[in-house]
């Protein structure tokens, strides 16, 4: 597989997406403070205070997604959605004038290494697992 192929391959592109999507690389994004006194809908952000963007949350919003905990990259499929910080239903990388700088770098080597994995093993599951039985819960930590 080369990175040429990556424009032919939709459907890798939408497991990406689909995995950030539920498994941001980090669950807040960077903190920002508040300029200036600023009213969301019945919510006041003084001027000076902290917030954090909860990327896991977001990507988990039943109000957003449909079947929000469900693992289907399909529904990227035919959605101009992308991870550049434009729609904010999926902010991995965060987005503006903050968004991470190695974006384009991480998106071309993820692309191209997921799928020469893909390419180059035959995957399997193990003896007795099927994938309804497949344990798919979060792990917490540091790598």
């Amino acid at each position: 597989m080369e990175e040429s192929d990556v424009a032919r391959l939709p459907y890798l592109k939408a497991v990406v997406k689909e995995t950030f999507r539920l498994h941001p690389t980090v669950p807040l994004l960077l903190p920002r403070k508040a300029r200036a006194d600023v009213v969301i809908e019945s919510f006041i952000v003084p001027k000076g205070a902290q917030v954090l963007v909860n990327a896991w949350a977001i990507g988990r919003d039943p109000n957003v997604w449909e079947e929000p905990d469900i693992f289907h990259p399909e529904r990227f499929m035919e959605s101009e959605m992308d991870v550049k910080g434009r729609d904010f239903g999926l902010i991995p990388f965060g987005g503006g004038r903050r968004i991470c700088p190695g974006l384009p770098l991480a998106m071309r080597m993820l692309h191209l290494m997921l799928g020469r994995l893909i390419q180059s093993f035959d995957w399997k599951l193990e003896d007795g697992v099927t994938p309804e039985t497949l344990d798919m819960g979060d792990s917490y930590g540091l790598v």
